[in-house]
């Protein structure tokens, strides 16, 4: 191993060199850009043997990757933001032919208004399209979490295509020191990627993503979901050879100091470190906090999150999305389904969007909150936890006079 200064977005550039991607076809978008500019470098300087690919937008990236994929090599392709939102005719079509693409998703905000700043709403619309998601809490995490996305994504009892998500500027942009394995160690660990199921090869043809009728449609979307829950048993199969080979521990959810605690906060992304040291510091004041860190969005780990969360009686949820038109957000919708048959309170919150940061003070009137309402002192919960007290009389224009 040896030691590199990279920031989220050149972890995930060095993860598809290291796993050897032959075509690239991405479309720069902020914050996401730079993934696109170093794989056009590393093309170009012959550090990477691969084909880049030139397209008008998000929508023709994928659609070249998918079709690359589909003839027997990795491709590459990344984006955020509105670029996902425009990807998601193809995002459907990938999933759906059973292309196994891993492709970096640096999280940013969806307009209107205009953001260019971290938040998971563009990842979120996303989730029930057929591809696997996982978040991440720093760098390290992106580089690992790449790996590990195409040792399951290409899983013959899987073949689902994966997001890899990180938080624009917080991880895209922010420089950390992380552990870069040798490259005969990879190659040992994903191995040689073939197609299978939905290929092109003018040796056997076959019609992929035809027009389907209704006597066949049902069961071929009932293979995705067989693929997806599948993937639980081989990403947990995965990360433990992961840790043979690299050392370094992962899970799919984990829990911070959640033993003994009287409240947790569930959360996923970047966030979570900071909340990990507001439970430390809290814990230092003798008030038992803990926190639960989710990795693994799709699939969602219900019998591993249930298991932290068993006993628990007052939950909290931190949701970097608005879930517009339901009681919460995608996450706490999900903690409420997994602990529908368990006496609790689980109280749902929505904070960090736009790019605001979460900072300690933030993390720590929610676990007060919490704790107030484990000892019956309050009833109600502050559910936009950073919202400032004016939101309704700011206008995105000024009212003539």
């Amino acid at each position: 191993m040896s030691y590199k200064m990279l920031d989220g977005n050149g972890a995930a550039v060095m993860a598809m060199k290291m796993a050897r991607v032959q075509v690239i076809s991405a479309y720069p978008i902020t914050p996401q850009s730079t993934i696109s500019e170093k794989l056009s470098e590393l093309v170009e300087t012959g550090e990477l043997d691969a084909q880049y690919v030139r397209v008008e937008s998000e929508h023709s990236a994928l659609s070249v990757a998918t079709a690359a994929q589909l003839t027997g090599v990795r491709a590459a392709t990344a984006t955020a933001s509105q670029g996902l939102a425009l990807m998601h005719e193809v995002v459907g079509m990938t999933a759906g032919v059973r292309a196994p693409i891993v492709m970096p998703v640096v999280n940013r905000g969806l307009a209107a208004p205009w953001t260019l700043w971290c938040e998971h709403t563009d990842a979120m619309a996303e989730r029930d399209m057929g591809w696997m998601q996982f978040y991440c809490q720093n760098v390290q995490e992106v580089y690992d979490m790449m790996i590990i996305a195409y040792k399951v994504a290409e899983d013959k009892n899987v073949l689902t295509p994966a997001m890899v998500c990180l938080d624009g500027f917080f991880l895209s942009h922010s420089m950390q020191k992380i552990d870069i394995p040798e490259q005969e160690i990879v190659d040992e660990f994903i191995g040689k990627y073939e197609a299978k199921n939905s290929y092109l090869d003018t040796s056997d043809p076959m019609f992929i993503c035809n027009l389907t009728g209704s006597d066949e449609y049902t069961e071929m979307r009932y293979q995705q979901k067989v693929g997806m829950d599948n993937a639980l048993e081989v990403i947990e199969k995965a990360q433990k050879e992961f840790e043979e080979k690299f050392g370094r521990k992962l899970c799919m959810v984990e829990g911070y100091k959640t033993e003994d605690a009287d409240v947790v906060l569930v959360a996923l992304g970047s966030m979570c470190g900071t909340a990990k040291y507001v439970v430390n510091k809290m814990r230092q004041e003798g008030k038992k906090v803990g926190v639960v860190k989710i990795v693994s969005y799709r699939p969602f780990p219900a019998e591993q999150l249930k298991g932290i969360l068993d006993g628990k009686k007052v939950i909290g949820v931190f949701d970097r999305s608005t879930g517009f038109g339901s009681k919460g957000g995608p996450v706490w919708n999900e903690t409420c389904a997994v602990m529908k048959d368990s006496v609790c309170d689980i109280r749902e919150y929505i904070g960090g969007l736009g790019g605001r940061d979460v900072p300690e003070k933030t993390i720590e009137k929610i676990f007060e909150e919490l704790l107030e309402i484990k000892d019956k002192k309050r009833k109600d919960h502050t559910t936009w936890i950073d919202v400032k007290s004016n939101a309704m009389d700011i206008r995105q224009v000024e009212k003539n006079a």
